[in-house]
């Protein structure tokens, strides 16, 4: 449970690999720079209970928590390799042995000091009868062993007597070959008493042993009810608590100006009346509360920050876009209540550990009836953060704004266990909310191995010179490693207003699905994540801070400082990703301790706040309201639409055995199309003609010029292509 020594540690892809001090002590496994940093500064932890550990090559192997802890490690060689790798499974073992018996200690507590001293005495006893066996089995190869040479010797002297005609001598060693026949009969049934005995009590110890372990894992499966059936309490007082809090909703069918009008001053009053608790220390209990905009309403206020406002979006009043000739269209509320199917996890499951889920075909069991596509669009849920960031009168208030937006991205994955369709190649889906969201968006699947999406987006006002346009390019790479599974998005997201020209870029973290096989599923994100304005050289770094029962952190909480080009710092950002963010101006920094300074700042102000699911949300996978939306069902679209996908269509409305049908026919044909694929590019390679890679239809890959990556942006011919109604250069795919 102890080592140390020099191992070779990757940071970064500029310095590469570089040679630390390591120790391993208590399950921890720490590193420093040198030995003599060990007195005063450690770099970096990583706890081996509930860690994996993965051999990469003769000399790499990697150390990982699941969470925002991995070491990619390297030694010296392959002996010191294996080394290393014996000390941390050793030590990885014991740590989670010691895990368990922290979380047991309480149920230890209740075992009687009488039943601890029927076990000891059971223990010695067995100890015992393995004593006497061992003994026994000694005197056996003793006593065997002379048996054997005693015969050997009489078989000769036999020999030699019978041409001598000498039988006294004969006769002698007959009663001596007797003799050690006696002794090895004799030991050999005290063995096998003695195996009778230890068999007998072991037997009458293992049935009792088993009835305690039966009621133990009855006792826990009952707390594990229990602990369930809280926890939904509890999620319904909360929904209640937010629909209760929420501002009224006026009836549809009444039209009458003084009820408008009372609802009004009632919401003025539950304004005036409503407190919440900052999240950091520091912050006062006070806001300005905002009121929460849904798929049918957009509403916004203006939020006060040091004496400056932040102006309003557009108000619920509003029924057209100004210079716009949209209206507003009525959409649906429910979906149909997900069946219930039964399904054997681990026959699937088994041979998935270690592989790239996108690779490997699954049943629809383990989807939602939308596409990747589909869950990109909802991204945008939150996007009136973006309107009140336009507005925003310095660069760092804007930034806040965004780290608030990109937070809010998570939020409808905290119940959503589900697995979005994996898009086909050149698969597409369009979501036209300019009527009540105030943006449009378009995605495409530009790429199936790996699998890629591309999605672009604009705010209603962006023909005024103003409003903002967000667009990526996002591939998921998925990790099933038996407990939990691993989804890291990969590519940037950019985001630039257009009246201060202000461009964002950012990454998104990991997202964890746990309890995989056994227990009640959950989903985590964490890892460290920075927002950069490249026009100012604004950023801000914060971070997702992974869930743990040991940690006294606020679970799924998240927080960062938002610093200028010259690296001070102007506001702190904190909140969850599954509830709320909020900001605080800082006043004054105290840089006493460089690692982790203080900040003073003015009362923290709400930047977001998550919308309540619609009732009966459980029965329909979770869906927000938007959510329930993104499938229905929308004239002149594309033909290579995700609404149009027939898997899909079928699974929504029920028909789960059908739909598993339609999907397997679906990949089949796209991988015979990607099988004609290939066979023509080999074909052309074969007669040295040029081969062009696939092209998709509405983007086209082009480099950051602030990031030096190459990108699919949008080719702005989509909307022009559907009000001419021209599909003729979409695939046909399903």
């Amino acid at each position: 449970d102890h080592f140390k020594g020099w191992l070779w540690k990757w940071t970064n892809y500029i310095k590469g690999y570089q040679r630390r001090w390591f120790v391993l002590s208590n399950g921890l496994l720490s590193y420093y720079r040198s030995q003599a940093e060990m007195a005063h500064t450690c770099r970096g932890t990583i706890n081996l209970a509930g860690s994996f550990i993965v051999t990469e090559d003769s000399h790499n192997f990697m150390i990982s928590n699941g969470g925002a802890q991995t070491f990619h490690l390297k030694a010296s060689s392959e002996v010191e390799r294996q080394r290393w790798i014996t000390a941390l499974e050793l030590a990885k073992v014991k740590a989670t042995r010691l895990a368990e018996s922290d979380d047991s200690s309480d149920e230890d507590s209740l075992v009687s000091e009488m039943e601890k001293n029927d076990l000891r005495i059971t223990l010695r006893s067995l100890v015992g009868k393995l004593d006497d066996l061992e003994t026994c089995n000694d005197l056996i190869s003793k006593h065997g062993g002379a048996l054997q040479r005693a015969l050997s010797d009489l078989e000769s002297l036999e020999n030699n007597l019978i041409s001598q005609n000498d039988s006294s001598t004969l006769s002698s060693r007959i009663k001596t070959v007797n003799e050690r026949a006696t002794l090895f009969r004799i030991t050999s049934t005290a063995m096998i008493n003695a195996c009778s005995d230890f068999l007998q009590l072991a037997q009458t110890q293992g049935k009792r042993w088993h009835k305690s372990i039966v009621h133990e894992r009855e006792q826990r499966l009952r707390l594990e009810e229990t602990v369930e059936t809280l926890a939904k309490q509890h999620n319904t007082l909360e929904r209640a608590l937010h629909a209760g809090t929420g501002p009224p909703r006026p009836d549809p069918g009444s039209n009458d100006k003084d009820n408008k009008s009372k609802q009004s001053d009632e919401a003025a009053s539950d304004d005036e009346d409503e407190f919440v608790d900052a999240s950091d220390k520091g912050f006062t209990t006070e806001f300005v509360k905002e009121h929460r905009k849904t798929p049918s309403t957009a509403s916004s206020s203006s939020i006060e920050q040091n004496g400056s406002s932040i102006a309003p979006v557009a108000s619920d009043e509003q029924d057209k876009i100004p210079g716009m000739n949209v209206e507003k269209r009525v959409r649906r509320k429910r979906i149909k209540d997900k069946p219930n199917y039964s399904v054997n996890l681990w026959s699937i499951m088994k041979n998935c550990i270690g592989k790239d889920l996108s690779k490997i075909p699954m049943p629809i069991n383990f989807n939602e009836p939308l596409s990747m596509l589909q869950r990109l669009g909802e991204d945008l849920e939150y996007s009136s953060i973006l309107d009140r960031a336009e507005k925003c009168s310095t660069s760092q208030e804007q930034m806040a704004h965004v780290v608030a937006f990109s937070v809010s991205m998570y939020s409808t994955t905290l119940y959503r266990t589900g697995k979005p369709f994996n898009p086909l190649l050149g698969e597409t889906y369009e979501l036209d909310r300019r009527d009540d969201l105030g943006f449009r968006v378009i995605c495409e699947q530009v790429s199936h191995h790996p699998p890629a999406a591309a999605m672009h987006v604009d705010s209603v006002n962006k023909s005024q010179s103003s409003g903002w346009s967000y667009w990526e390019e996002i591939t998921l790479v998925s990790k099933f490693r038996g407990k939990y599974l691993n989804v890291t998005p990969t590519g940037v997201v950019h985001l630039k207003f257009h009246k201060s020209g202000n461009y964002y870029t950012w990454r998104k973290v990991t997202t964890t699905v746990h309890n995989i096989i056994v227990g009640k599923l959950w989903v985590d994100q964490s890892g460290d994540a920075e927002v950069v304005n490249h026009t100012t050289g604004d950023r801000c770094k914060h971070k997702y801070f992974p869930y743990s029962y040991f940690s006294r952190e606020t679970p799924r909480k998240v927080s960062g400082v938002v610093v200028d080009a010259k690296g001070l710092a102007h506001y702190v950002v904190s909140g969850t990703w599954d509830a709320q963010m909020d900001c605080a101006k800082i006043v004054t920094v105290n840089n006493a301790n460089k690692s982790k300074p203080l900040y003073k700042t003015l009362p923290s102000k709400k930047l977001w706040q998550t919308h309540p699911l619609p009732v009966g949300a459980e029965k329909m996978y979770f869906f927000t309201d938007l959510a329930v939306t993104l499938n229905e069902q929308e004239p002149d679209v594309a033909p290579t639409d995700s609404r149009l996908r027939p898997d899909q269509r079928t699974m929504e409305e029920g028909n789960w055995d059908l739909a598993n049908d339609l999907k397997q026919r679906l990949e089949d044909a796209q991988r015979g199309r990607r099988r004609r694929r290939e066979a023509e590019t080999a074909a052309k390679k074969a007669m040295g003609q040029e081969v062009e890679p696939y092209k998709p239809v509405w983007f086209e890959p082009k480099k950051c010029p602030f990031t030096g990556e190459i990108t699919h942006v949008f080719k702005n011919t989509y909307w022009d292509r559907k009000e001419a109604k021209d599909w003729s250069d979409c695939p046909t795919i399903f």
